[in-house]
């Protein structure tokens, strides 16, 4: 299923991340395993945040996800499954049948 994971990293923890350099190394690690459709970064709420679009095949696959962000970021994280154009055409056309 297309899943939207919404991360958002508590400032101190992303700081002393991205001084001990892990943070990249955490990001690459997510991308690597996620292999998202997309990924954007920017600033919510006055954290670092990522926004990153992938399929979750089993929600079995949300620990393996989450705790990296959870434990060596103090993130907050949403998932929120979402679609595409082509999705939102194909369940429109299924209303009224």
């Amino acid at each position: 299923m297309r899943t939207l994971l919404k991360v958002q990293m508590e400032v101190t923890a992303a700081n002393n991340a991205i001084k001990n350099g892990t943070l990249p190394k955490i990001m690459k690690e997510v991308m690597d395993n996620l292999k998202p459709e997309a990924a954007y970064f920017t600033a919510m709420d006055g954290m670092r945040t990522a926004l990153i679009v992938f399929d979750m095949k089993d929600p079995s696959q949300m620990p393996a996800i989450a705790e990296p962000f959870f434990m060596q970021l103090n993130a907050k994280l949403d998932a929120y499954p979402v679609m595409n154009a082509q999705d939102l055409e194909k369940g429109l056309g299924q209303i009224g049948r």
